[in-house]
């Protein structure tokens, strides 16, 4: 291929562990890059707090700033890997007017502002990817973006957090309880020092945002995603799982129904059959079905330096490949008005544990607190081990776990809420939903 002899300038926003990965494959591979792209490719900058801090041999000290806004403007293609939303959308946003096609790895960034930087980069006449967002080195937006626009996407249910899958997969091989699971974690590098965003659900809300936009042509944003995390799972329902062929995984689930489109984040029992149930460890997998594709699945490492400066360099090759041939991306339409789906919409089978006194009665009180609302018991399981101690209680505590019939979830929880009400009810009930 003939090359174009100036280079494509590329401004690095970020040198921690993701941008110094970026700039390692961007400067060891610049031959072989240029070679795919026609044209050279020059790492022009790499802006970060503290450019002393910064120690790697494949960045030049020379190439170290803190003006990181001046940067944004002296770029073709601005990789932003510094995260967070305030700072990242402002130098998103000044690069896109500078004239800049702009990659991203920054999910809260996307699920916060999405439509917005779209519709930004679009008028200006520029690209914006950001395939490292979701899934790490997993290509699924891509997939979702352009390859399954001839089709129409009923739902996405995925893996999308590899701490949270981690811990439950420890939990369930070991018999590990939550604390000792997420130390392990924590000491293996899978889980940082303040796991929150990760346990709560919140990173994978984030990327169920940006999801359910793409594969639905509709605005919605990380305040339009119910979730729920996995703190409140332990060694017992994992136990309760196994006993019946299944696992516990936090999924990404997007749906678009007749009630509206939705996005939502939960723990769920998964049978042993399917296959997201196979997933382990740290790995990543998004179950996708269309309407002519039928099912697809996307599976691989979720995140880590190196998975996912490989999907950041994938898009800044993509993107350099335009800027040669003078021409941009598709862009991302939101054109679909849709309406979010309430709640009351939710249908599933539910598993529900109460840690209840040991007397007469008690399961009789609960099962009539549930066919008050018209819920259905499938199932009752009072045999599990105790694991709680009530403080003024001196009785057993025993363990009861219902599930019901398929019922919407409004309801479950108001059924929930009553019997936790009850006085011989103590601590908080963990609901996980059924998967088929």
């Amino acid at each position: 291929m003939a090359q174009n002899e100036n280079p494509i300038r590329v401004a690095l926003l970020g040198a921690g562990t993701v941008g110094s990965a970026t700039a390692r494959l961007i400067v060891e591979q610049s031959e072989e890059l240029a070679q795919r792209i026609g044209r050279p490719i020059e790492l022009v900058g790499v802006a970060c707090l503290d450019p002393d801090e910064v120690n790697v041999p494949w960045i030049d000290k020379s190439l170290l700033t803190t003006d990181t806004a001046g940067l944004c403007t002296r770029a073709d293609i601005v990789i932003e890997l510094i995260g967070g939303t305030t700072a990242a959308h402002t130098f998103v946003m000044k690069a896109i007017e500078s004239g800049a096609s702009v990659v991203t790895a920054n999910k809260a960034l996307i699920a916060k502002y999405g439509p917005e930087i779209y519709s930004a980069a679009e008028a200006k006449g520029v690209d914006f990817y950001f395939e490292a967002a979701v899934g790490g080195a997993i290509p699924i937006v891509r997939p979702l973006r352009e390859s399954m626009v001839g089709d129409k996407i009923t739902s996405i249910m995925g893996i999308v957090n590899g701490t949270t899958n981690y811990i439950l997969d420890e939990m369930t091989t070991k018999g590990l309880d939550f604390d000792v699971a997420l130390k392990d974690a924590q000491a293996k590098g899978y889980a940082e020092a303040d796991p929150t965003g990760d346990i709560e659900g919140e990173d994978a809300a984030n990327k169920a945002a940006i999801m359910a936009s793409l594969a639905f042509h509709t605005d919605v944003r990380i305040d339009d995603v119910s979730v729920e995390g996995i703190t409140k799972i332990t060694s017992d329902d994992i136990a309760a799982a196994t006993a019946e062929n299944k696992v516990i995984k936090l999924l990404a689930v997007c749906e678009n129904t007749k009630d509206g489109v939705s996005a939502r984040v939960y723990p769920a029992l998964i049978p042993n059959e399917h296959p997201l149930a196979s997933v382990r460890g740290s790995f990543n997998a998004v179950f996708v079905t269309a309407e002519a594709a039928d099912d697809l699945m996307f599976y691989g490492r979720g995140a880590g330096g190196d998975p996912t400066a490989s999907a950041v360099v994938g898009d800044v090759v993509t993107e350099a490949r335009h800027i040669t041939h003078g021409c941009t991306g598709p862009s991302i339409p939101m054109y679909a008005d849709l309406p979010k789906a309430p709640l009351s919409a939710s249908r599933s089978a539910f598993a529900v544990r109460f840690v209840i006194h040991d007397k007469p009665g008690t399961l009789a009180a609960i099962a009539e607190e549930f066919a008050k609302r018209g819920l259905s018991i499938n199932g009752v399981n009072q045999d599990l081990k105790p694991t709680l101690h009530e403080p003024g209680y001196s009785g057993e505590l025993q363990q009861l776990r219902l599930v019901t019939h398929l019922c919407d979830e409004v309801t479950l929880r108001e059924a929930v809420d009553a019997v936790s009400k009850l006085d011989f009810v103590t601590g908080e009930a963990t609901i996980l939903r059924v998967m088929a």
